[in-house]
């Protein structure tokens, strides 16, 4: 007797084939994957047994590109062709770098994203963070003994749309599926609260090698629910490394540096950070090319001296994301500790003050991330088994909208919407006969768009011509599960339609995404006020609009004397919009408003008379009555 190949819906029709699907942390300093195997999530090591690889590409004149600890060796010898850190350019413009100059590389600006000058040509940050996922593609493969289905690749939750389209288009170039881009907190909770069983409300703490995130989440019987996130794309473990590096500059009184032995020093403070985690006291020692001997001694004191303003920016975004979220810190009942920069003591030490509690360390900081990541790769390909149903609910860190009439923001998407989303808003024209609309999508939480950022621009062409007012758009905005977002507008009455994808050629500069947030409550007083100039601004000039349009079709029915009174009033409200004065706008709008409610009303019954030409009184009655008739009926 035949056997038929029975499978649930939605699972797979041969149940012993298992898809190999994997998660990848692609880290600023470090980068990992991870897999899912016998319904355990474990970390691949190389063939030395090594989880990590570090996130650093040498190209070498001779053609050949080295990825990991090979690069990483090649470091202090040919610092301008080994890029480390490459994760703080993707999406980035030149403008965008802070302290570039202190950088070993040759950036070109290419009028988007940079450019890296290498022995092997012109390298965007894309590319290079490709060669480190192909090498982790490869590792997977080799280990698991077949071709990849997928991956789900971790970004910070403060990645904007240039971020994250970077990392999908690097993921792309090293041939590897994205099943999903996934917030690093989210990620790191997965991981938590499925080996704990955990429930309630958990702060994830994200402290990496080049960016910070917190994530305020809910975890409730497989529900991952993020109420609310905040963080610096521009602030890691390497800022620390910086401040060790200047302070062994002034402590050891050293001339100007050579570009080798000034990331020779670089590697010897971040080496000083790191074994300072479990040491008093860390030597600091190394010759320089100009003869110079440094020998120095760090001590922990010094060290958590010198970065306690570091340490300080990373709790303001943690009281800003338990605000949005509505909690209190005795609300949260336990603060999981994320990325390899969390083992600083002084870090340690902050945040167990600030949330009141020791933080949570039972899972290894480097790894959670890409285990959390794996595990939701795992689901995502299919491979499904009994309680491997859970539910994400991500969110967005900042507001999308778009410009309106005066420069201003009409927010469409608020900050800490829950993703995938999509809303939509009616708009419509400010011209008679307008028959097309520019659309323009910013993100930021002030009310101009000169304090937001830029995203995409597009046009909508093809509206029938009609009054102003009387056009019906309907704008959408989607987000998608990775952040990323999609806008389309269509003319109701026509269905005349153009979208757009955004693709934004960089991201937020340094100052921009750790100030948004917070620019936006420094200055709601102002932004008020000129947010309420700005529309009585628009105002003005659309009551001035309907004035001359009436003018031009009706002002024999004026007075010479009243024309001139009314036009004057046009003159005095130009002026007055003009200015930054908005009572005198208002008091120019009623001026003219009044001088224009007589002709107003002649216009009115110049209409009637036309309406009513040629017809009589008992025609008129007939027809009230059938209207009458027919509201009864």
């Amino acid at each position: 007797m035949a056997l038929l190949q029975i499978a649930e819906p939605g699972e797979s029709a041969a149940p012993h084939q298992h898809r190999l699907a994997v998660g990848i942390d692609l880290g600023t300093t470090n980068s990992l994957v991870a897999t899912v195997r016998s319904g355990l999530a474990v970390v691949l090591s190389d063939d030395l047994g090594r989880p990590l690889l570090p996130s650093v590409v040498r190209y070498r004149g001779d053609g050949a590109t080295e990825v990991g600890y090979e690069a990483q060796a090649g470091q202090a010898v040919d610092p301008r062709n080994t890029i480390a850190s490459v994760k703080r350019f993707m999406g980035r413009g030149l403008a965008d770098i802070a302290h570039r100059e202190a950088l070993p590389y040759v950036f070109q600006d290419g009028g988007g994203m940079l450019r890296l000058h290498t022995a092997a040509g012109l390298k965007s940050p894309v590319e290079v963070s490709a060669e480190i996922l192909r090498a982790l593609r490869v590792r997977a493969e080799t280990a698991l003994g077949g071709q990849l289905v997928g991956a789900v690749i971790t970004v910070p939750a403060y990645f904007d749309d240039a971020q994250r389209q970077a990392t999908k288009d690097a993921a792309r170039l090293a041939g590897l599926p994205v099943l999903r881009l996934l917030n690093e907190p989210t990620a790191a909770a997965i991981a938590y609260g499925l080996d704990n069983a955990a429930e309630g409300v958990y702060a994830v703490y994200d402290l990496g090698g080049g960016t910070f995130d917190i994530s305020i989440l809910k975890l409730a019987r497989g529900i991952f629910e993020v109420l609310a996130t905040g963080g610096d794309s521009a602030l890691g473990g390497d800022d620390f490394d910086q401040r060790i590096f200047c302070w062994i500059l002034e402590a050891a009184r050293l001339k100007p540096l050579s570009v080798e032995d000034a990331s020779m020093l670089l590697t010897r403070a971040r080496e000083a950070k790191e074994y300072l985690t479990f040491h008093g006291a860390a030597p600091v020692t190394a010759r320089l090319n100009s003869g110079e001997v440094v020998d120095l001694t760090l001590t922990t004191e010094t060290f958590a001296e010198i970065t306690q303003t570091l340490v300080a920016k990373t709790i303001q975004p943690v009281k800003k994301a338990l605000r949005d979220a509505g909690l209190s810190v005795a609300e949260v009942k336990g603060v999981v500790m994320v990325g390899g920069a969390t083992r600083m003591p002084q870090v340690q030490r902050a945040v167990g003050e600030f949330f009141r509690q020791e933080p949570l360390n039972n899972l290894d900081p480097d790894k959670v991330v890409a285990i959390g990541a794996a595990t939701q790769a795992n689901l995502l390909a299919g491979n499904r088994a009994a309680g491997d149903d859970w539910l994400l609910l991500d969110v967005i860190p900042l507001s999308l909208g778009l410009e309106t009439m005066g420069g201003l923001v009409e927010r469409i998407i608020p900050r800490n919407s829950t993703i995938p989303t999509a809303r939509a808003q009616e708009f419509t024209t400010f011209r008679d006969g307008q028959t097309a609309l520019a659309v323009h999508v910013v993100q930021g939480e002030r009310e101009l768009v000169s304090d937001c950022r830029s995203l995409a621009r597009f046009e909508l062409r093809g509206i029938p011509p009609m009054v102003a007012g009387a056009p019906r758009i309907r704008v959408t905005f989607q987000v998608d599960a990775d952040g990323l977002l999609a806008v389309a507008a269509r003319e109701l009455a026509s269905g005349v339609e153009a979208s757009i994808v955004v693709k934004p050629s960089y991201g937020l500069t340094d100052d921009e995404i750790a100030g948004l947030l917070k620019d936006s409550l420094t200055h709601v007083k102002d932004d008020a006020l000129r947010r309420a100039l700005k529309e009585s601004q628009v105002e003005a000039q659309r009551l001035i609009e309907a004035v001359r349009s009436a003018l031009k079709a009706d002002s024999e029915l004026l007075a010479a004397d009243e024309l001139a009174r009314v036009e004057g009033g046009i003159v005095r409200l130009q002026s007055a919009s003009l200015a930054e004065n908005r009572r005198q706008i208002v008091l120019a709008m009623d001026d003219l408003e009044a001088e224009t409610k007589e002709f107003a009303a002649r216009r009115m019954d110049k209409s009637i008379r036309r309406a009513l030409a040629g017809r009589n009184i008992s025609e008129l009655d007939s027809q009230a009555a059938v209207a009458r008739t027919g509201e009864v009926a």
